[in-house]
């Protein structure tokens, strides 16, 4: 495989599910590394800080390291340093991922009284129960600002789909009537900024994902080549109901080292 442009690459559902990985994955991972095209992991997982992510993603044999993961808490620290400074964010997330969001100053969660100016949220758990949604609901309704890192309705575990917080987020936004702002996928600052880390260009980089929307569409709406992979949350429902075409469809990420090669000699 010739060196060409930056590929970025969607971990759960591309790469892995559960944090196993994927047949083929990490085969396909090493071709990728050792062709010298620059790529970088980018995800909307908010259950783990980057270093976890890199340490788990190595121990499971992907030649990758820290410098390599971009995830949505990472941008949405910077986005927040930049948009919201010295403000007091509530972040409803489940996982500890204070490690990525150094320079946002975080409230207690359980204090009812707290001062919150900003209410963060990441992913969906245990935490997403009635006192901490209704909590979240009235920060809200008395005009706290709503930031979101994704809109994921959904993701794939070893225990089948599972729901997300883009599911409990519609309904804030509808109770409160707000509308949240989106710091990761799909937002199109999330992949310019992926593709800044790498000092690569939209028109020669190339989107890996198994979300037909948040991760492909989005990113070809950004000018990148959108690749569809049919694992993780993919479905044909899915697929027939997108609202545009992916450029690309392969069947696992094991099968991108051959797209590549006939993209880079001009076949594919």
């Amino acid at each position: 495989m010739e060196r060409g442009g930056a590929v970025l690459i969607d971990i759960d559902g591309v790469l892995t599910v559960s944090w196993e990985p994927l047949p083929g994955t990490v085969a396909a991972m090493e071709r990728l590394r050792a062709s010298g095209r620059p790529f970088a992991l980018v995800t909307n997982t908010t259950s783990r800080t980057r270093a976890s992510i890199a340490e788990r993603l190595a121990g499971a044999g992907f030649p990758v390291t820290v410098d390599d993961i971009l995830t949505a808490p990472a941008v949405t620290a910077v986005y927040l340093r930049e948009h919201c400074p010295r403000a007091r964010c509530l972040l409803l997330n489940a996982g500890d991922i204070r490690d990525d969001l150094r320079g946002v100053t975080l409230v207690d969660d359980t204090d009812p009284d707290a001062d919150v100016d900003v209410i963060v949220v990441g992913g969906a758990g245990e935490e997403f129960g009635y006192p901490a949604l209704n909590r979240v609901f009235r920060h809200l309704r008395r005009g706290v600002r709503l930031v979101a890192m994704h809109r994921n309705l959904f993701w794939r575990t070893a225990d089948g789909l599972s729901l997300d917080s883009g599911a409990f987020l519609l309904g804030l936004e509808r109770a409160a009537r707000v509308e949240a702002e989106i710091t990761g996928k799909p937002a199109g600052a999330f992949f310019a900024a992926a593709l800044d880390h790498l000092g690569a260009e939209p028109s020669t980089a190339v989107m890996v994902g198994d979300d037909i929307e948040s991760d492909v569409l989005a990113a070809q709406r950004g000018g990148i080549t959108g690749v569809l992979v049919k694992t993780g949350k993919y479905t044909p429902e899915t697929h027939r109901a997108a609202t545009g075409t992916p450029d690309h469809v392969i069947d696992s990420f094991a099968a991108l080292p051959a797209l590549l090669e006939s993209l880079a000699t001009g076949s594919g």
